[in-house]
């Protein structure tokens, strides 16, 4: 990993891209996301503060764990002054992250079980298949559209097509 002078107080993007181990296309995404933020010179090339390294780093250790970017995002911004995460910041957000994480894991768990029962059945219908459509309460009642089938009160009825 190349060092910078410690004299160096801004960082072009290729610098950035090099300390951070972030994909320069990525540092471009997490800049127009709001996870970091550049100036500009007058030759409109950009240039980072030493702390957007920290920033970099903490955007992709949250990613790594699934933290979605809007979540992470909005992390950032509660942070007064818009300053740099440091380590109590990183542990006060993984205990909020690890509560989300818990029940995702939990929702993977339940999704990998009934992905064996599927594949033992060999049924893969659509009609029966709790994996294609767990939550299908509308689906109780037969295949088609549910909700268009309802009559209106003084209208025509959407299920059998008649003007009234």
């Amino acid at each position: 990993m190349p060092q910078l002078p410690f004299k160096v107080h801004e960082l072009t993007v290729g610098q950035l891209s090099a300390r951070s181990g972030a994909a320069v296309s990525a540092l471009h995404f997490y800049e127009s996301k709001g996870l970091i933020s550049s100036t500009r010179t007058a030759g409109n090339q950009r240039r980072y503060t030493r702390d957007a390294l920290r920033r970099v780093a903490f955007v992709r250790a949250a990613q790594r764990v699934g933290i979605p970017l809007a979540v992470i995002r909005d992390a950032l911004a509660e942070l007064p002054d818009e300053r740099t995460p440091n380590r109590d910041d990183w542990a006060r957000l993984s205990e909020v992250w690890r509560t989300e994480l818990d029940e995702r894991i939990s929702q993977l768990v339940e999704l990998r079980d009934r992905l064996t029962d599927c594949i033992g059945c060999g049924c893969l219908s659509l009609q029966t298949c709790a994996l294609s459509n767990p939550y299908d309460k509308l689906g109780e009642q037969g295949a088609g559209a549910r909700r268009l089938r309802v009559d209106r009160v003084g209208g025509p009825s959407a299920a059998r097509g008649t003007d009234g």
